[in-house]
Protein backbone atom coordinates (compact mmCIF):
# COMPACT_ATOMS: atom_id res chain seq x y z
CA UNK A 1 0.00 0.00 0.00
CA UNK A 2 2.85 2.41 1.16
CA UNK A 3 4.68 1.12 -2.46
CA UNK A 4 1.48 1.88 -4.23
CA UNK A 5 1.05 5.63 -2.51
CA UNK A 6 4.77 7.01 -2.81
CA UNK A 7 4.40 5.46 -7.32
CA UNK A 8 0.97 7.80 -7.25
CA UNK A 9 2.66 10.95 -5.56
CA UNK A 10 5.80 10.86 -7.62
CA UNK A 11 3.53 10.84 -10.57
CA UNK A 12 1.48 13.69 -9.23
CA UNK A 13 4.91 15.48 -8.59
CA UNK A 14 6.33 14.86 -12.45
CA UNK A 15 3.11 15.86 -13.82
CA UNK A 16 3.30 19.24 -11.96
CA UNK A 17 6.64 19.56 -12.66
CA UNK A 18 6.11 19.00 -16.94
CA UNK A 19 3.55 21.61 -17.33
CA UNK A 20 4.69 24.35 -14.22
CA UNK A 21 8.64 24.18 -14.73
CA UNK A 22 9.23 21.66 -17.29
CA UNK A 23 11.75 19.20 -16.31
CA UNK A 24 10.11 17.36 -13.80
CA UNK A 25 8.60 14.18 -16.09
CA UNK A 26 11.49 12.33 -14.55
CA UNK A 27 10.56 11.59 -10.92
CA UNK A 28 8.19 9.18 -12.71
CA UNK A 29 11.34 7.38 -13.38
CA UNK A 30 12.64 8.04 -10.13
CA UNK A 31 9.66 6.67 -8.29
CA UNK A 32 9.23 3.72 -10.20
CA UNK A 33 13.36 2.91 -10.29
CA UNK A 34 13.48 3.85 -6.06
CA UNK A 35 9.89 2.10 -5.27
CA UNK A 36 10.11 -0.90 -6.93
CA UNK A 37 12.23 -3.67 -8.27
CA UNK A 38 11.55 -3.75 -11.83
CA UNK A 39 14.72 -4.02 -14.34
CA UNK A 40 15.83 -0.84 -15.96
CA UNK A 41 13.86 -1.62 -19.20
CA UNK A 42 10.26 -2.35 -17.27
CA UNK A 43 11.55 1.33 -15.39
CA UNK A 44 11.80 3.14 -18.29
CA UNK A 45 9.36 1.34 -20.48
CA UNK A 46 6.50 2.12 -18.12
CA UNK A 47 7.84 5.47 -17.39
CA UNK A 48 7.51 6.87 -20.75
CA UNK A 49 4.08 5.07 -21.28
CA UNK A 50 2.88 7.58 -18.90
CA UNK A 51 3.99 10.68 -21.20
CA UNK A 52 2.32 9.91 -23.91
CA UNK A 53 -1.53 11.28 -21.98
CA UNK A 54 0.41 13.53 -20.16
CA UNK A 55 2.32 15.30 -23.64
CA UNK A 56 -1.15 15.55 -25.63
CA UNK A 57 -3.35 17.11 -22.24
CA UNK A 58 0.23 19.35 -21.79
CA UNK A 59 -0.19 19.89 -25.56
CA UNK A 60 -3.96 20.84 -25.69
CA UNK A 61 -3.53 23.38 -22.66
CA UNK A 62 -0.74 25.09 -24.77
CA UNK A 63 -2.87 25.45 -27.23
CA UNK A 64 -5.52 26.66 -25.14
CA UNK A 65 -3.71 29.29 -23.67
CA UNK A 66 -1.80 30.34 -27.18
CA UNK A 67 1.41 29.51 -27.64
CA UNK A 68 1.39 26.91 -30.11
CA UNK A 69 -0.63 28.80 -32.00
CA UNK A 70 2.43 31.21 -32.64
CA UNK A 71 4.14 30.19 -35.63
CA UNK A 72 7.48 30.77 -34.19
CA UNK A 73 6.64 27.86 -31.23
CA UNK A 74 4.95 25.59 -33.65
CA UNK A 75 7.97 25.82 -36.18
CA UNK A 76 10.41 24.46 -33.03
CA UNK A 77 7.91 21.68 -32.00
CA UNK A 78 7.30 20.22 -35.64
CA UNK A 79 11.16 20.33 -35.57
CA UNK A 80 11.42 18.41 -32.10
CA UNK A 81 8.92 16.03 -32.61
CA UNK A 82 10.58 15.06 -36.07
CA UNK A 83 14.03 14.37 -34.68
CA UNK A 84 12.39 12.44 -31.78
CA UNK A 85 11.29 9.95 -34.60
CA UNK A 86 14.95 9.14 -34.88
CA UNK A 87 16.50 9.21 -31.87
CA UNK A 88 13.70 8.03 -29.62
CA UNK A 89 14.74 4.72 -30.50
CA UNK A 90 18.48 5.06 -30.30
CA UNK A 91 17.58 5.58 -26.65
CA UNK A 92 15.61 2.42 -26.43
CA UNK A 93 18.48 0.35 -27.98
CA UNK A 94 20.94 1.71 -25.36
CA UNK A 95 18.99 1.18 -22.24
CA UNK A 96 18.85 -2.65 -23.40
CA UNK A 97 22.40 -3.06 -22.82
CA UNK A 98 22.91 -1.27 -19.03
CA UNK A 99 22.58 -3.23 -16.06
CA UNK A 100 20.31 -2.18 -12.85
CA UNK A 101 23.52 -0.74 -11.62
CA UNK A 102 24.51 1.38 -14.45
CA UNK A 103 21.45 2.87 -14.64
CA UNK A 104 21.19 4.04 -10.84
CA UNK A 105 24.54 5.66 -11.93
CA UNK A 106 23.30 7.03 -15.14
CA UNK A 107 19.75 8.28 -13.52
CA UNK A 108 22.13 10.34 -11.32
CA UNK A 109 24.18 11.90 -13.67
CA UNK A 110 21.15 12.82 -15.16
CA UNK A 111 19.38 14.11 -12.80
CA UNK A 112 22.16 15.95 -11.91
CA UNK A 113 23.21 17.56 -15.03
CA UNK A 114 18.93 18.35 -15.91
CA UNK A 115 19.70 20.54 -12.28
CA UNK A 116 22.68 22.43 -13.15
CA UNK A 117 20.82 23.37 -16.69
CA UNK A 118 17.98 24.42 -15.07
CA UNK A 119 20.08 26.57 -13.12
CA UNK A 120 22.39 28.03 -15.24
CA UNK A 121 18.94 28.21 -17.14
CA UNK A 122 17.45 30.76 -14.96
CA UNK A 123 20.67 32.99 -14.34
CA UNK A 124 22.21 33.13 -18.02
CA UNK A 125 18.84 33.40 -20.53
CA UNK A 126 19.28 36.32 -22.39
CA UNK A 127 15.83 37.94 -24.52
CA UNK A 128 13.66 35.88 -26.02
CA UNK A 129 14.17 35.10 -29.75
CA UNK A 130 11.60 34.04 -31.90
CA UNK A 131 13.90 32.32 -34.50
CA UNK A 132 16.55 29.15 -34.52
CA UNK A 133 18.62 27.83 -37.20
CA UNK A 134 16.84 24.03 -38.04
CA UNK A 135 19.67 22.00 -37.82
CA UNK A 136 20.67 23.62 -33.93
CA UNK A 137 17.23 22.55 -33.42
CA UNK A 138 17.32 19.30 -34.70
CA UNK A 139 20.49 18.84 -32.24
CA UNK A 140 18.99 19.62 -29.54
CA UNK A 141 15.94 17.46 -30.72
CA UNK A 142 17.80 14.27 -31.32
CA UNK A 143 19.85 14.25 -28.07
CA UNK A 144 16.82 14.95 -26.19
CA UNK A 145 14.83 12.27 -27.68
CA UNK A 146 17.58 9.86 -27.49
CA UNK A 147 17.83 10.43 -23.34
CA UNK A 148 13.96 10.08 -23.18
CA UNK A 149 14.54 6.89 -24.95
CA UNK A 150 17.26 5.90 -22.07
CA UNK A 151 15.30 6.56 -19.24
CA UNK A 152 11.60 6.72 -20.47
CA UNK A 153 10.87 10.64 -19.89
CA UNK A 154 9.36 12.96 -22.23
CA UNK A 155 10.94 16.38 -24.18
CA UNK A 156 10.37 19.01 -21.04
CA UNK A 157 13.31 17.43 -18.82
CA UNK A 158 15.73 18.49 -21.24
CA UNK A 159 14.45 20.38 -24.17
CA UNK A 160 13.17 23.26 -22.21
CA UNK A 161 16.35 24.31 -20.23
CA UNK A 162 18.43 23.90 -23.71
CA UNK A 163 15.87 25.92 -25.49
CA UNK A 164 15.85 28.54 -23.04
CA UNK A 165 19.34 29.15 -22.68
CA UNK A 166 19.22 29.28 -26.75
CA UNK A 167 17.05 32.29 -26.02
CA UNK A 168 13.49 30.49 -25.96
CA UNK A 169 10.88 32.09 -23.86
CA UNK A 170 10.10 29.92 -21.01
CA UNK A 171 6.44 29.11 -22.00
CA UNK A 172 7.13 28.40 -25.66
CA UNK A 173 9.90 26.15 -24.89
CA UNK A 174 7.10 24.52 -22.77
CA UNK A 175 4.60 24.46 -25.52
CA UNK A 176 7.11 23.11 -28.15
CA UNK A 177 8.63 20.98 -25.89
CA UNK A 178 5.06 18.89 -24.70
CA UNK A 179 4.63 18.06 -28.21
CA UNK A 180 8.19 16.38 -29.01
CA UNK A 181 6.94 14.78 -25.45
CA UNK A 182 3.93 13.27 -27.22
CA UNK A 183 6.37 11.67 -30.07
CA UNK A 184 9.08 10.54 -27.67
CA UNK A 185 6.84 8.63 -25.57
CA UNK A 186 4.57 6.98 -28.47
CA UNK A 187 7.31 5.89 -30.22
CA UNK A 188 9.57 5.01 -26.86
CA UNK A 189 6.18 3.08 -25.52
CA UNK A 190 5.85 1.19 -29.07
CA UNK A 191 9.76 0.39 -28.46
CA UNK A 192 9.45 -1.25 -25.00
CA UNK A 193 6.53 -2.95 -26.04
CA UNK A 194 8.38 -5.28 -28.70
CA UNK A 195 10.63 -6.22 -25.41
CA UNK A 196 7.59 -6.85 -23.13
CA UNK A 197 8.94 -4.03 -21.03
CA UNK A 198 5.60 -2.25 -19.96
CA UNK A 199 3.62 -2.72 -17.31
CA UNK A 200 0.14 -1.25 -17.43
CA UNK A 201 -0.78 -1.14 -13.88
CA UNK A 202 2.05 0.62 -12.75
CA UNK A 203 1.95 2.82 -15.69
CA UNK A 204 -1.63 3.46 -14.49
CA UNK A 205 -0.93 3.93 -11.17
CA UNK A 206 1.22 6.29 -11.55
CA UNK A 207 -0.01 8.12 -14.88
CA UNK A 208 -3.29 9.18 -13.52
CA UNK A 209 -2.19 11.52 -10.50
CA UNK A 210 0.37 12.52 -13.19
CA UNK A 211 -2.22 13.95 -15.60
CA UNK A 212 -3.99 15.88 -12.80
CA UNK A 213 -0.46 17.07 -11.94
CA UNK A 214 -0.19 18.17 -15.36
CA UNK A 215 -3.40 20.55 -14.89
CA UNK A 216 -2.05 21.61 -11.58
CA UNK A 217 1.16 23.03 -13.11
CA UNK A 218 0.02 24.39 -15.58
CA UNK A 219 -2.13 26.83 -13.28
CA UNK A 220 0.61 26.67 -10.99
CA UNK A 221 3.06 28.38 -13.87
CA UNK A 222 0.45 31.09 -13.53
CA UNK A 223 0.07 31.94 -10.12
CA UNK A 224 3.03 30.85 -8.17
CA UNK A 225 6.85 32.96 -9.20
CA UNK A 226 8.37 30.45 -11.12
CA UNK A 227 11.62 31.04 -8.91
CA UNK A 228 10.15 29.03 -6.23
CA UNK A 229 9.09 26.30 -8.43
CA UNK A 230 12.21 26.19 -10.09
CA UNK A 231 14.36 25.90 -6.77
CA UNK A 232 12.34 23.54 -5.41
CA UNK A 233 12.84 21.44 -8.17
CA UNK A 234 16.43 21.93 -8.04
CA UNK A 235 16.62 20.97 -4.92
CA UNK A 236 15.15 17.91 -5.08
CA UNK A 237 16.90 16.47 -8.29
CA UNK A 238 20.57 17.38 -6.20
CA UNK A 239 19.12 15.64 -3.22
CA UNK A 240 17.97 12.57 -4.77
CA UNK A 241 21.37 11.58 -7.19
CA UNK A 242 23.26 10.02 -4.09
CA UNK A 243 20.36 7.27 -3.59
CA UNK A 244 19.87 6.84 -7.00
CA UNK A 245 23.62 6.36 -8.28
CA UNK A 246 23.53 4.09 -5.02
CA UNK A 247 19.95 2.02 -5.54
CA UNK A 248 20.50 -0.08 -8.57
Amino acid sequence: MLTAVLLALSGLAAGIGITAVGPGGVLATIGLFAFTALPPAEVAGTAIATHIATGLLGTAVYVHSGQLREAATRRTAVILAATAVLGTPVGVLVNSAVSGRAFGVLLAVFVTVIAVLVWYRDRRAGPAAHHHPTVLLAGIGFGVAAAGGVFGVGGPMLAVPLLVLIGTGVLPALAAAQVQSVVISTVGTAGYLVRGAVDWRLALLVGVPELCGVVLGWKLARAVPARRLTCALIVSLLALAPYLALHG
